[in-house]
């Protein structure tokens, strides 16, 4: 169906001259600016500046693992009023990248809401090694603080490890805090890297109570509402019924077959089939509800309780109501992109979209919500799968590589602990030993990177002594560059051959993410409702660029790491 058409049977063609400038959006145009008067003085009063005009609520949609090809690839299943709605109603930047790797949840996060990249926001990893503290360090945690709404230690995290502030924080300064600010999602990290620093609420789920929790960091009690919203026991109704595919499972036309040897299980099955027998599935605490598409809907229900409870979008102040959906990783991760069940999960998320957006524009006005959707990076296909139709892919052990480069420098310099730590594909070298045995560390390094070259799948190493005296405007290599952090990454960083992913065991199941490459660095984004005109550009655009287009919009001042740049779109 052509583009024209679809807007035809959502009744949004009214007009030819309403079509044309349809148009100029699509292409990529900025409409002229009106001619101004002979005299060139301002004839517009105070009252009618844009500045006057700001939208009452924002909400950020963050959907975890959705890669680009999701929204056409179950066009002909999806409803009208979710993802099509925003699509059709909406302004469509076809071309968004992340311009960094790694490609993980938490640097996504901050990316979006930083307009910045790990070299400046700090957020390289879900993780990352810490040569200080000689240990792994989460990228929210923080062990100053104490759980709020529950006993157990799942609230132990703030966004202290975040060196940039947010739009949301840029939101709350520019408002002299009047603005409300409230993170949602079922992660921690996709809840308080979005609230940023200065967030009034950051709320994500607890695995062992049930409950919706937060940390001292933002309170030190649960607000009323999140105790009645708690009280109300959701998770046990939801998880009381099977995982049956919401259409006739021989409509899922667009996925392979239910049960393919790549497909990994839900904790306590024995094939991944449907239906998923989830009352079975749940043991002794609430963790599955994350993998089913309960979670997308407990995390629906809560957002709308927090535009509630909070009161967010009544009054002329702006507030920002950021909601991350991250139960598609966890399906993803699982049983792949060509799954039945990630199909299932994304046809059921379009009806929670359609009935948050409803929600909201019922609850705040119809033209007062500014909302954008986009992903925290994307995923590749399975192995396994790709390989069934001879298409070079496969996994590479981190393991093995590890203890290999270990062995290999024993061999070159003498038995040491030469290398600290393997992970998000980065070597730590021990800098101690190096320095102990008076060595040049960039020889290390390059021995090192020539060395990993031998492993089935490594395309490449890049040494941190290259990247610190190299400059790199464009392609794979600036994506490389943008995503090291001098601190807090390693020393040289592992890249993969396309559809090469990191894995454990002889036979992996499901997929990931984390490359270089278009599949995890594509995503979507769109946006809609407040003066945005429909239309959709082909132009490429960063996800650093949501930040600073939001700060042009509110006329307000871009996060202090923004390297974004305000994009054009078609608005009222």
């Amino acid at each position: 169906m052509r583009y024209k058409e679809l807007l035809k049977s959502l009744g949004m063609v009214k007009a030819t001259a309403a079509f044309a400038l349809m148009l100029s959006a699509c292409a990529g145009t900025t409409p002229s600016a009106p001619t101004a008067p002979a005299n060139n003085t301002n004839t517009l009063a105070a009252a009618e500046h844009p500045i006057q005009q700001r939208p009452k609520l924002i909400v950020g949609i963050v959907v975890d693992q959705m890669r680009y090809d999701y929204l056409y690839r179950y066009w002909d299943k999806y409803g009208n009023d979710g993802f099509k709605k925003m699509l059709i109603q909406g302004y469509n930047f076809k071309n968004t990248q992340y311009s960094y790797v790694p490609t993980y949840t938490g640097p996504g996060h901050a990316s979006v809401y930083t307009g910045s990249v790990p070299a400046l926001n700090g957020i390289v990893g879900n993780s990352w090694y810490e040569r200080e503290q000689k240990a792994t360090v989460y990228c929210v945690e923080d062990k100053t603080v104490q759980t709020v709404g529950s006993s157990s230690k799942a609230g132990l995290m703030s966004p202290a490890n975040l060196k940039t502030t947010t739009i949301t924080d840029e939101l709350r300064l520019a408002t002299n805090m009047k603005a409300k600010v409230v993170g949602v999602a079922l992660k921690d990290r996709g809840s308080i890297l979005p609230a940023g620093h200065l967030g009034n609420g950051a709320y994500w789920f607890d695995s062992e109570s049930g409950n919706w929790i937060t940390s001292t960091y933002y309170a030190q009690d649960l607000p009323q509402w999140v105790k009645e919203f708690n009280a109300k026991k959701l998770p046990d109704q939801y998880l009381s019924k099977p995982w049956e595919t919401l259409l006739p499972i021989e409509e899922y036309t667009e996925s392979t077959a239910d049960d393919m040897p790549w497909e990994g299980t839900l904790a306590g099955e024995q094939k991944p089939v449907f239906p998923h027998n989830v009352p079975a599935l749940k043991g002794n605490g609430y963790e599955i509800i994350r993998s089913v598409p309960a979670g997308n809907t407990l995390t629906k229900d809560f957002a709308l309780a927090a535009l509630r409870g909070e009161g967010l979008g009544k009054d002329n102040v702006t507030d920002f109501l950021a909601v991350s959906f991250s139960t598609p990783d966890y399906v993803g991760h699982t049983f792949g992109p060509n799954s039945i069940e990630a199909q299932d999960i994304f046809l059921r998320l379009d009806r929670e979209m359609a009935e948050l957006i409803s929600e909201i524009e019922k609850e705040v006005g119809q033209g007062e919500v500014l909302f954008f959707l986009t992903a925290d990076h994307g995923a590749a296909h399975v192995p396994g799968y790709m390989q069934s139709l001879k298409v070079p892919a496969g996994v590479a052990t981190s393991a093995v590589i590890r203890d290999s480069v270990d062995a290999y420098l024993d061999k070159i310099y003498g038995n040491a602990d030469w290398v600290e730590r393997y992970t998000n594909q980065q070597i730590y070298l021990n800098r101690t030993t190096i320095d102990g045995k008076k060595l040049n560390k960039a020889d290390v390094e390059q021995r090192v990177a020539a060395y990993v070259l031998r492993f089935k799948g490594v395309m490449r190493a890049v040494t941190s002594t290259a990247l610190q005296n190299s400059n790199w405007g464009t392609g794979m290599m600036a994506r490389v560059e943008s995503g090291y952090n001098a601190k807090r990454s390693g020393d040289v960083i592992l890249l993969l051959e396309p559809s090469w992913f990191e894995g454990y065991g002889k036979d992996p199941k499901g997929t990931t993410h984390g490359s270089y490459s278009n599949y995890d660095t594509h995503v979507p984004l769109l946006w809609y409702g407040w003066k945005v005109q429909p239309g959709e550009s082909d132009a490429e655009a960063a996800v650093a660029d949501i930040a600073p287009t939001i700060a042009a919009w509110l006329y307000i001042q871009e996060p202090n790491g923004s390297v974004g740049r305000p994009l054009q779109v078609y608005m009222k």
